[in-house]
């Protein structure tokens, strides 16, 4: 695998290296040894399947709050998606910055996301399956979330017209620095 640092200090986009022959491909997606070796958590304790039928679909803007240290990878398998990161890690030098790449099933291509990074993506088209290893347990009363559209993120999305989400994704709050540092002291 090849591990390219993303401009969000932690955060890695993570290249299959495809072996093909005259069958189609064969590639490792996942190595704890080779995960380890740049620093980023390896120990992944569940995963889960996104399948999102209709290009447009966004899922986001979530992440886990501590005591929580949830790190993510992930995966389209079917299709392809525009996949977004924000640091809001309060001590980062990118704190509020974000990170977009597009994930493909051709490609398969990763995005490795360390914790306190809040996390969405868009279908770019229909049809579309996202894997998603997690290095926490998901636990609901920790979910946070940022409103997907906020103009002081400035996400350039692919697709801004028609968007599909849920009501409480489309509900949630602008991005207040103040609010969000005052609730992390909050947390045990």
């Amino acid at each position: 695998m090849k591990f390219t640092p993303a401009p969000l200090a932690g955060a890695f986009v993570v290249d299959i290296e495809a072996n093909e022959d005259g069958r189609g491909l064969f590639a490792r997606t996942w190595c704890e040894r080779e995960f380890a070796e740049h620093g980023l958590d390896s120990r992944m304790v569940q995963a889960s399947l996104s399948r999102n039928r209709r290009r447009g679909t966004l899922r986001g803007m979530h992440l886990q709050l501590p005591p929580s240290r949830e790190a993510k990878l992930v995966r389209c398998t079917r299709g392809s998606i525009f996949d977004v990161i924000v640091d809001l890690r309060p001590d980062s030098a990118t704190f509020g910055a974000h990170f977009g790449v597009e994930l493909s099933a051709e490609t398969g291509r990763a995005l490795y996301i360390p914790p306190l990074m809040a996390h969405g993506f868009q279908t770019l088209e229909d049809e579309c399956d996202v894997a998603y290893q997690m290095t926490d347990h998901y636990a609901p009363g920790l979910g946070y979330g940022l409103r997907w559209d906020d103009p002081a993120l400035g996400i350039d999305w692919p697709i801004r017209d028609g968007v599909i989400l849920l009501d409480r994704d489309r509900d949630c709050p602008d991005f207040d620095p103040a609010a969000y540092r005052r609730l992390l002291h909050q947390m045990p």
